[in-house]
């Protein structure tokens, strides 16, 4: 895999997204605008995902890097929320630990691929379930814990699709 030849438009656009994570952890606080502000920026780095995609499919750009790079910085844009809401004790730690159990598991299980492969539709659906929950935790909304274990439900749901196909 050559890298120079990698970094392309949808490439810096998820290496940019990949900013929006120290910045979650500075603006997050238990109470206050903070949690607002950090629900947004984890919102336009969420969006972006969507942005890199479809501008590697639409420039013809994907590359393998880019296959690479981008579930890897969406796990840790999903990952920061999460651990601040089980600093806060809002989030039970066990339930965390199953998200991030999945995650590892199948990043490492692609790392061991022949081929690098983008992601599947479980795999994106269950990032938008997790964005709506973890949006909805940090903005500390009605049923929000109800959402986070739906996530925690889809996330296994579709490690399990992932490895058996």
């Amino acid at each position: 895999m050559q890298i120079k030849s990698s970094l392309n438009l949808p490439t810096i656009v998820t290496l940019t997204r990949l900013l929006a994570v120290p910045g979650i952890f500075m603006l997050a606080e238990p109470t206050g605008a903070g949690r607002w502000w950090a629900a947004g920026l984890f919102l336009a780095g969420a969006l972006t995902d969507w942005l890199d995609g479809y501008l590697a499919r639409r420039l013809n750009q994907v590359t393998d890097l880019g296959k690479f790079l981008d579930p890897l910085v969406d796990k840790l844009l999903v990952l920061a929320p999460l651990l601040i809401l089980v600093q806060f004790q809002e989030v039970p730690a066990w339930g965390v630990f199953l998200i991030l159990l999945r995650e590892l598991g199948i990043a490492g299980w692609r790392v061991n691929q022949p081929k690098v492969t983008g992601a599947n539709w479980g795999g994106k659906v269950k990032t938008v379930v997790q964005v709506i929950a973890i949006t909805a935790l940090l903005l500390q909304l009605p049923g929000a814990l109800i959402l986070f274990w739906l996530a925690v439900a889809v996330t296994l749901w579709s490690g399990w699709n992932y490895l058996k196909a």
